[in-house]
């Protein structure tokens, strides 16, 4: 053989070995190591399994966690139903109650109230009133919580305002809730008589008014 082609050869073998040598050392086997264990009073966690659909390794929890709280129970609110009902009072009752729920609370609405402004199917809120038959309080005076339509139910002819028994005339009178053309005429006879009221509390002299109608009264009134 030519020495040209000799050499030609053994470069060609020694590459061929080279790339031998490469390939049987980038598959040779590795040492693969353990991971430690963690320990059970250890705040940190050790990766776990993704869960089916997750999107993300879900860790363990903490050995020790206090467990979560129980939900709060429904709210309660507390609401004051006024005017011709048969138990006025303030009434308690479960958070998203209704004007409905409040009259029924305080034993429904008494015969004859007029209830034509009243929206029973509002929610209630916590700390407002519910005006059942009564005139429709001075805006000056007003709290926050004041049911206008139920307040409404008396008729726009309702007073805006305390008024005077000392001065009211009969018509002014008959617009209270409860006063009739009669009984109008008895509170003007015993104001003729006494010279005037002195006090709201002179209401009860008057012949047919009781302890109810003048619960009723006493809040719109002044002497």
């Amino acid at each position: 053989m030519a020495p040209r082609t000799l050499a030609a050869l053994t470069l060609v073998l020694v590459v061929a070995v080279g790339l031998a040598a490469f390939h049987f050392w980038s598959v040779r086997p590795e040492e693969v190591r353990v991971p430690e264990a963690v320990g059970v009073g250890d705040a940190a966690v050790t990766d776990e399994p993704l869960r089916a659909g997750a999107g993300g390794a879900v860790p363990r929890p903490v050995a020790g966690a206090p467990p979560s709280p129980p939900p709060e129970p429904p709210g309660e609110i507390v609401v004051d139903v006024a005017g011709k009902v048969h138990r006025p009072g303030v009434q308690r009752l479960p958070a998203g109650s209704r004007v409905a729920d409040a009259l029924r609370a305080a034993g429904g609405v008494r015969a004859g109230a007029d209830v034509t402004g009243l929206n029973r199917a509002r929610v209630l809120m916590d700390g407002e009133q519910v005006r059942v038959g009564l005139p429709q309080a001075p805006v000056d005076q007003a709290a926050p919580g004041v049911t206008g339509g139920a307040a409404g139910a008396s008729g726009p002819s309702g007073p805006a305002a305390p008024l005077s028994l000392s001065t009211a005339t009969k018509e002014q009178l008959e617009t209270l809730p409860g006063v009739g053309p009669v009984l109008a005429q008895h509170i003007i006879d015993h104001r003729t008589e006494s010279g005037g009221f002195r006090s709201v509390d002179e209401l009860r002299q008057v012949s047919g008014i009781g302890d109810r109608r003048f619960a009723d009264l006493r809040p719109l009134v002044q002497p």
